[in-house]
Parts: C-alpha cells; sequence; structure tokens
C-alpha cells in the first residue's frame, strides 16, 4: 500500500486525482499505476486499470488469478469489473469512495454472487493516509 500511496502522489503532482495502485503475485509487484485520465484524455486511465494493463503484460495473461490489487481508493464500478474480469484474487483499498465507490460504498461489483468470479476484499489498510491526500488534494482545489 506504501507504494500505491507513492504513485497517488505522483498523480497529484500531475494534477490528477491521487489515486495509485500496484498489482502484486507472489510478493513482487507487477503492475503499477496512478491515476492518469487529465493527462491523457483517457476516461478509463484510472490508476487500477492502468496497474491491470502492466500486469497482464508481465504476465503473458489477461487472467491475474492468485494476484492482489492494491489501490488507496476504492474502485469504481468500472475498475471493480475489470478486477472480475482479470480473476483478480484479492482487493486491498485504503479509503471509501462514498460518491462511486464500485466495491463497498454504493455497489459490491467485486464480490457479488451474481458474477462467476469473487473478489476476496479488504479495505481500510493506511485508510489515514489515503484519506488525508486525498482531502487535502480536494481542499487545495477549492
Amino acid at each position: 500500500m506504501r507504494e500505491a500511496l507513492s504513485l497517488a502522489r505522483e498523480a497529484e503532482g500531475a494534477c490528477e486525482v491521487p489515486v495509485g495502485a500496484v498489482v502484486v503475485v507472489d510478493g513482487r509487484v507487477i503492475g503499477r499505476g496512478r491515476n492518469s485520465s487529465v493527462c491523457t484524455g483517457d476516461p478509463t486511465a484510472h490508476a487500477e486499470i492502468l496497474a491491470l494493463r502492466e500486469a497482464a503484460a508481465a504476465a503473458g495473461n489477461y487472467r491475474l488469478e492468485g494476484a492482489t490489487l492494491f489501490v488507496t481508493l476504492e474502485p469504481c464500478v468500472m475498475c471493480a469489473g475489470a478486477l472480475v474480469t482479470a480473476r483478480v484474487k484479492r482487493l486491498v483499498f485504503g479509503s471509501r469512495d462514498l460518491r462511486f465507490g464500485g466495491v463497498r460504498s454504493k455497489f459490491r461489483v467485486a464480490d457479488s454472487e451474481l458474477l462467476n468470479h469473487r473478489v476476496e476484499v479488504v479495505e481500510g489498510v493506511l485508510a489515514a493516509d489515503c484519506v488525508e491526500l486525498m482531502q487535502r488534494f480536494f481542499r487545495e482545489r477549492r
């Protein structure tokens, strides 16, 4: 999660919403991402999607069974769906996203009984650091 926080700070430095994500398999980081939607003009350039893309390229397979994704903010519905599609084993996130959360706050996409794969969800890891980063970012822009 500390590496995800570092990536979130990089995103903040680029005037992006400060979210960072890493994909870990067997204790090794194989994918990294930070929010990049503003810089790239790509609405799908969320930290989680970019980390999953890099991890899939490293693994040579879009299925990332056994992988854990660490992310500073609860994934949105798009990202939660990507976690299910990639067959990620576990999601660890820092703070909830009360406006757009697709895993706990608004929807429960990642571990829905309606889908063919369920992601194990762990929340609240380094939550205070993740919340502080997000609050500071938005406070400075108001």
